[in-house]
């Protein structure tokens, strides 16, 4: 028996938009989160509008979950789209409490929902809004309302979820306050999200895919890793260059306040408060804290080195060199970005193919999927 291929959203947007030309094409997993990432003015946003169907650009193409939404003679306004919108600014309605707001745009309870449909009870309770129902829009923070939007949003039982910097206009503090929530959908809802940034951090802390865009075009698809630690794209050159990998937890060590986090290609050891075996984690290193050794270090204050094996090296200016490395002692593990100066690569006589250790110095841990900090 033929298995079935998994649900894809793919997508091809091309035309003028007034001085803009917009020529971008990719297919990404109709599950999880999709970052939609690139510098100011890239096009993002308009790829965002014309997979709502509020841009028709007509020589395009649009099919989610198997779904035809635009093709040669196929256009869906945006009313017909199954899709939640998040913009930047909330937008709610000054004149209703925010139980109403949530409520607005819910379909009637005789109008028959997907089998995914979210209840009320459930988007409440992952997005922390039991203390706010009663009150007035007016009464919020910009967290909060937005917390609200996107309550909303997914009340009106989307099948996609489209969210157009939706913490653009938040000071950090709030920013930080709100991701935790976000994390937390993405880890109790099967609801495909196409996630528009241009804050690398918001991508690194939510996305599973990543889709790069530059100048209207779309520079490169895939995995949020792999496209990190490709030495040809922009993430990987730039100085604070780093990879995301997604780790379980293995064990706590509360006499030293350390967790036990299992990699692809090993473990690692983190500073962290107590957190519970088997719990998913993101963890960041960036390539500045990677340095590298021919032999297991011995003595040293730092807490993690870790079998590698350097796969491709590229010089980033006179006298730097970035260095992918594999993970495992065979290379076979996740990808991991070193940065080190050509005298040390020099020294040590490394290669492409050499099996090394990575000694990470600094390892940045996200809160836990299911919302804990």
């Amino acid at each position: 028996m033929r298995a079935l291929s998994p649900p894809t959203i793919r997508a091809a947007f091309r035309g003028q938009l007034g001085g803009f030309k917009l020529d971008a094409a990719f297919t990404v997993p109709a599950t999880g989160i999709t970052g939609l990432f690139g510098p100011s003015g890239c096009g993002k946003s308009s790829v965002l509008r014309c997979l709502a169907g509020l841009q028709h650009l007509p020589a395009s193409s649009c099919e989610v979950s198997g779904e035809v939404w635009q093709d040669d003679t196929t256009f869906l306004k945006p009313h017909h789209r199954p899709i939640g919108y998040v913009f930047q600014e909330a937008s709610l309605f000054q004149h209703l409490s925010v139980r109403a707001n949530l409520l607005y745009g819910a379909p009637h309870e005789s109008v028959k929902t997907h089998a995914d449909a979210v209840e009320f009870d459930e988007v409440i309770e992952l997005l922390g809004l039991a203390k706010l129902l009663e009150r007035s829009p007016r009464n919020l923070s910009g967290g909060e309302r937005q917390r609200v939007a996107i309550g909303r949003a997914l009340l009106s039982q989307p099948k996609l979820l489209l969210m157009d910097e939706p913490l653009s206009a938040l000071d950090r503090l709030t920013k930080d306050e709100i991701l935790p929530f976000l994390e937390r959908l993405h880890a109790r809802l099967s609801l495909p999200v196409i996630y528009v940034s241009h804050d690398i951090t918001e991508i690194e802390r939510l996305a599973d895919h990543l889709v790069l865009m530059q100048a209207g075009k779309v520079l490169a698809v895939g995995p949020l890793a792999e496209l990190q630690s490709d030495p040809k794209l922009p993430l990987a050159i730039a100085r604070d260059a780093a990879v995301n990998f997604d780790a379980e937890v293995e064990s706590y060590d509360s006499n030293y306040g350390l967790v036990t986090l299992q990699i692809d290609g090993g473990r690692l050891l983190v500073p962290s408060a107590p957190v519970a075996s088997g719990e998913l984690r993101r963890v960041r290193i960036a390539a500045s804290d990677v340095s590298l050794a021919r032999e297991l270090p011995q003595a040293s204050s730092i807490l993690n080195a870790v079998a590698a094996r350097i796969v491709t090296t590229s010089p980033v200016g006179a006298n730097e060199m970035l260095v992918v490395l594999a993970l495992g002692r065979e290379g076979h593990g996740g990808r991991l970005l070193a940065r080190l100066s050509r005298r040390s690569w020099d020294l040590l006589r490394l290669a492409e193919g050499v099996d090394v250790y990575a000694q990470i110095k600094g390892v940045a841990l996200a809160p836990g999927r299911d919302g804990h900090a």
